[in-house]
């Protein structure tokens, strides 16, 4: 299974970005991270849509979506790695998670995900939702091969 990130903004040199990286290099599944910019003077709806279209356009060709969203399903550690085991079973061959900028995903793309997930209840910046994303599919894949690093 082949995961693919797609973000709003670009984390290049921050302390988010080496995080990311950390998790990355311990992954054995292939993970990307997309990183995209709208470079025009945009505010509110057309600002959305025009971030929802240039989310849309770094995902892979008939990826899975799941929409990372403040409003979604929380879910525990361990219920996230069965269903990204039940997906990878199911011969699921891209998965993309998608992140939107300061002010979050345009309803329609959220619309499109086959899950809306939170990462609770707190609000996050969106830079750092990607390296919590990182780390939880880490987590994730300990979980599935049974490895200690999560202690629940």
């Amino acid at each position: 299974m082949r995961v693919t990130i797609c973000a709003v903004g670009r984390a290049k040199g921050s302390p988010a970005a080496e995080i990311c990286q950390t998790y990355l290099k311990r992954l054995p599944w292939t993970v990307a991270i997309r990183e995209v910019e709208v470079r025009k003077n945009l505010s509110g709806e057309k600002l959305s849509l025009a971030e929802a279209e240039l989310l849309r356009a770094a995902m892979p060709d008939r990826a899975t979506l799941v929409a990372m969203d403040g409003r979604g399903k929380t879910l525990s550690s361990a219920a996230f790695a069965q269903r990204l085991g039940r997906w990878r079973d199911d011969g699921i061959a891209d998965l993309a998670f998608v992140i939107g900028g300061a002010d979050g995903l345009h309803p329609a793309l959220v619309g499109e995900a086959v899950l809306s997930l939170s990462l609770g209840a707190m609000t996050w910046p969106h830079m750092l939702a990607r390296a919590m994303l990182m780390e939880q599919l880490y987590r994730a894949h300990t979980i599935l091969a049974g490895h200690p690093y999560h202690r629940a």
